[in-house]
Order: C-alpha cells, then sequence, then structure tokens
C-alpha cells in the first residue's frame, strides 16, 4: 500500500516519516518532489574496483548549470535530509527528468525504514543536458509495511550509509570485503 498525502503529513506529524525542507507545495497525491542539491561528484579513476575504495572528487553546480555528458556518472544528492521509521520509502525519476534521458539512479531506489539521510544519486545522462541545483529531480513514495521492524537500517552496525552528509557518497561496497581481500 503506498501512502496518500494526508497519509503522509499524519506521519510527519507523528514523526515516523521527516523531510527537511519541507514545502507543501512539493507533496503530490502520493508522493512527496524531492529536488538535486548543489554538489555532483565523479570517480576520479577511469575503472572502478568493487574491492577498494574508489575516491571521488566533488563540485558544486554553478548558477548556470552544468552539462552532464553521456558515457558518464554522476552521484548527486537530494536537496531534501529525510527519516523514514516505519515505511519503505521509493525514490522515482520524475517524468519530466525522465523524459530529458536523466536515469537518477542505477539500482538504488528502495531505502531501509531506519534510513536517516540525504539520497545520493547515481544519475547518468542518454543526451547532454544542463542540471540546476535545485531542480526537481525526483520524487519519494512511502510503501506500508505489514509486521515488526528488528532491523531498522540506522541500528545495523553494517550499515555502511549512516553518516549523515549532505553531499554526493561513493560506494561502499569495499566494506563487503574482509580486509585481507581488499586492495
Amino acid at each position: 500500500m503506498i501512502l496518500t498525502d494526508a497519509e503522509i503529513l499524519a506521519h510527519m506529524e507523528k514523526g515516523t516519516i521527516k523531510i527537511e525542507p519541507f514545502d507543501p507545495s512539493c507533496l503530490g497525491s502520493n508522493s512527496y518532489d524531492v529536488h538535486l542539491g548543489h554538489i555532483l561528484a565523479e570517480y576520479v579513476d577511469p575503472e572502478l574496483d568493487s574491492k577498494k575504495h574508489n575516491k571521488i572528487a566533488q563540485f558544486e553546480i554553478p548558477t548556470e548549470g552544468y552539462v552532464l555528458e553521456p558515457n558518464r556518472l554522476y552521484l548527486g544528492v537530494t536537496e531534501e535530509y529525510t527519516e523514514t521509521h516505519a515505511h519503505v520509502p521509493f525514490l522515482e525519476g520524475k517524468s519530466s527528468v525522465g523524459r530529458l534521458g536523466i536515469d537518477i539512479h542505477a539500482t538504488a531506489g528502495k531505502g531501509d525504514i531506519g534510513f536517516c539521510n540525504f539520497w545520493t544519486l547515481e544519475i547518468s545522462v542518454k543526451l547532454p543536458v544542463r542540471v540546476y541545483a535545485g531542480m526537481p529531480i525526483g520524487q519519494l513514495i512511502y510503501f506500508a509495511v505489514d509486521g515488526k521492524v528488528i532491523n531498522p537500517y540506522n541500528a545495523k552496525s553494517s550499515a555502511k550509509y549512516n553518516d549523515r552528509t549532505s553531499a554526493p557518497v561513493e560506494s561502499m561496497m569495499w566494506k563487503n570485503f574482509p580486509a585481507g581481500e581488499q586492495k
């Protein structure tokens, strides 16, 4: 079951959903629009290794925007900090963004109950397209769950993305390998 606008507001009042900053005009009938933050990042090395910590270089999106190029991976971030304590949040691209050929995530559209952070976006484009900080980029949809949650994300010792940051975060896949296996 997907939460309606009224249910999203009710859960914000209860504290089980938090969106900061919150703008009522961004609340849809069953979603909340999120916006592109002011920082983008790209990996430094041309080849990535899943067993090592791949470094990124961050940069600010200038006022005049920034042209994203095809065949490149950009990490972006939402302007909004969110907390979800009783629902499964899904982040999907807005149709207007998709019609520009912009994908905002490769595989990481679902959050976990207990996710408390800004959302890192895995951005790729089909054609060159200029983007701007603050532009609508996606929408959060909240799914109700059935049953008690034993292990929320923000309480898991193995959670790799709990450190609050308003900048894009690189892959932490390397943390899944035992220390002796890392390069």
